[in-house]
């Protein structure tokens, strides 16, 4: 693949990654709620997710959320339902996490999370699928391994541009937590983007 190639697949990763959208929202929301150690493992955990969904796509799987009606609800409605099973323990648990301090839960915990919200959503499958064929060279060698380097480089910009989110997002947090009236209110935000999330991808189509 030619170092072009690779550049323009960088640039257009960059710009999907930065624009607004659910993964960035809930990555905001996280740092502002529960602080930049939560909002950074639980990104490295949506980061990790890609990994699955690139090895789906070079190997075809993938293909099957994109031509079954089945394959595609079971999967959309099980991320759903994590989703709001995640707001309702934010709620439950609400104010577990005290003015001024951080979440403070195991990171493995955190770092499931996001993995397992990024993995159980079928649309992010069909995203890779459509994208990264788009910058394959039939004529550069084994078309699987090319989708493995583009998907591992989209990762690798992911990690960096959602810490960086993460850990910016914290700072606002811990002004945020210093304010009593403020505080209050972003446990009942967090679980509303869960249930928002949810809602989206129980609703989502091919």
């Amino acid at each position: 693949m030619t170092t072009s190639l690779l550049l323009t697949f960088l640039g257009a990763s960059m710009a999907i990654t930065v624009a607004p959208g659910p993964d960035n929202l809930f990555i905001l929301t996280q740092g502002i709620a529960r602080g930049r150690r939560a909002a950074i493992i639980t990104a490295l955990g949506m980061c990790s997710g890609i990994s699955i969904h690139t090895f789906a796509a070079a190997l075809g799987i993938s293909a099957i959320f994109a031509t079954s009606a089945l394959a595609f609800s079971v999967v959309k409605y099980a991320g759903a339902a994590y989703l709001l099973y995640l707001a309702y323990l934010t709620l439950r648990h609400s104010g577990a996490v005290r003015l001024g301090q951080a979440d403070e839960r195991p990171a493995l915990a955190l770092f499931q999370r996001g993995f397992i919200m990024n993995v159980l959503n079928p649309k992010v499958a069909l995203f890779f699928l459509a994208f990264l064929p788009q910058f394959v060279d039939p004529q550069g060698g084994s078309v699987p391994a090319q989708m493995l380097l583009l998907g591992g480089l989209f990762m690798l910009q992911a990690v960096v541009l959602f810490t960086a989110l993460g850990y910016f997002a914290g700072s606002i947090g811990g002004y945020l937590l210093a304010r009593p009236r403020l505080a209050r209110y972003l446990d009942g935000l967090t679980a509303g983007v869960f249930t928002a999330l949810a809602l989206r991808l129980a609703f989502a189509e091919r």
